[in-house]
């Protein structure tokens, strides 16, 4: 398959590679970053985009994505897939899976959950939206980026999930944070304080899976000094786009809000910006209630 691949950061340019190893023809581009051994190099969007049975984009923010999609739909070939694989607001993704379909072009918006290290082992889960034609064309692609592919509707309904689930991460992480800061106060020993809730009803991934404190639980960032596997700074993104998709329907998620003031006061007050959302733990360790 032909595939061009816009984005090529810490997420595209691992998930690009890895297509490229498992023998498509995939030609890169990125402002910043050079494709990664095995992806050719485009000169622009719109040459990653031409001629190719699929395009992925992995970009930061809405507004990149519907600018990028200005400049490749017009040079994609009728038939082709646009799946872009970024984590933007829901708007955003209808409206570029719509000018998509009017130009005779399928789309997929299918954000990944999984981090860094998903990206670049193949085991990351995709959220996709879109029509079922779609999500079939590109299904052999998620096999090889990913573990897991869940077809969630149409359009937009991957963006929807994404951020759904982002919002309880940001809010079970802050609550596993906080247990451990209480249990260190109350002289409860952090190991044990894991084996007790890792097997009871506190079970959760922010526990089990990804434990904020070092030396606890299976390998995590917290080993490493938080050096991020997902940094603070994207569970601060994803948890603003819940919120905005709240405010703009009406739904009351009091939690989600409140896990959003914290995480902005982490990143861009204290010193959370470029560090893993689990160092939410030292944190409320170094804090006292007010």
């Amino acid at each position: 398959m032909k595939i061009g691949f816009i984005g090529l950061g810490n997420m595209g340019g691992p998930m690009a590679a890895n297509l490229a190893k498992a023998g498509h023809e995939v030609t890169g581009f990125d402002i910043a970053n050079t494709p990664p051994e095995g992806v050719a190099t485009a000169a622009s969007s719109i040459e990653a985009a031409t001629d190719m049975d699929v395009v992925i984009t992995m970009l930061p923010n809405g507004e990149i994505l519907r600018s990028v999609a200005d400049e490749v739909i017009p040079a994609m070939r009728s038939g082709a897939t646009l799946l872009d694989c970024s984590t933007v607001d829901v708007d955003s993704a209808r409206a570029v899976a719509d000018k998509a379909q009017s130009a005779g072009l399928m789309a997929v918006d299918a954000p990944v959950s999984g981090g860094i290290g998903g990206a670049s082992a193949g085991t990351l889960t995709f959220m996709a939206g879109g029509s079922d034609e779609a999500f079939a064309a590109v299904s052999p692609l998620f096999d090889i980026m990913g573990q897991k592919a869940v077809h969630c509707g149409p359009s937009g309904n991957g963006q929807a999930a994404k951020i759904c689930n982002n919002m309880i991460l940001g809010v079970t992480m802050i609550a596993t944070c906080e247990a451990f800061a209480l249990a260190d106060k109350l002289g409860l020993d952090r190991q044990k304080m894991f084996d007790v809730v890792s097997t009871s009803s506190g079970y959760s991934w922010s526990m089990n899976a990804y434990c904020p404190a070092p030396g606890v639980g299976p390998q995590s960032p917290a080993d490493n000094d938080y050096k991020p596997g997902f940094a603070a700074d994207l569970m601060l993104k994803d948890l603003r786009l819940s919120q905005q998709a709240a405010e703009a329907l009406d739904a009351d998620t009091p939690m989600g809000a409140r896990a959003t003031e914290l995480y902005s006061q982490f990143v861009e007050h204290e010193d959370g910006a470029g560090r893993d959302f689990s160092a939410m733990l030292p944190r409320f360790v170094s804090r006292r209630r007010s």
